[in-house]
């Protein structure tokens, strides 16, 4: 058994196979192009998620430290005004020591003084 191929149908085969060729790896091509589309846009997606998260997160944390700021500012405004009062409604108590003993001696002056006018009084011959 013989077999004859020409120069024109061998030619014609080559080409055949080779378009088959190109046209398989540029389906395979097509195909690995669309797959790479399809994971690049989830991994885009999945970014903006995060993304989204991240600044979510960060926005929290922004708000909670202006509210604790202004709480802070609160407290110091409430304890210097407590400061500004503390000499006006309190008395320390050195002083209160102080005026009490002016006091003490003062009512202790004017025992003495009723004592002597007693005594004056009792000295004296009665008429």
């Amino acid at each position: 058994m013989m077999l004859q191929i020409e120069f024109w149908q061998l030619l014609s085969m080559l080409f055949s196979l080779a378009g088959v060729a190109f046209a398989a790896g540029k389906v395979l091509l097509v195909q690995m192009d669309r797959r790479l589309e399809q994971r690049f846009s989830a991994l885009d997606s999945a970014r903006e998620v995060s993304s989204r998260h991240w600044d979510d997160k960060f926005t929290g944390l922004l708000e909670q430290i202006r509210r604790e700021t202004e709480g802070w500012k609160t407290l110091e405004r409430e304890f210097l005004r407590f400061q500004a009062d503390l000499p006006i409604q309190y008395v320390r108590r050195e002083d209160y020591v102080r005026n009490q003993m002016v006091i003490e001696a003062k009512l202790d002056t004017l025992a003495m003084k009723i004592e002597n006018l007693q005594l004056m009084r009792t000295d004296r011959p009665a008429a």
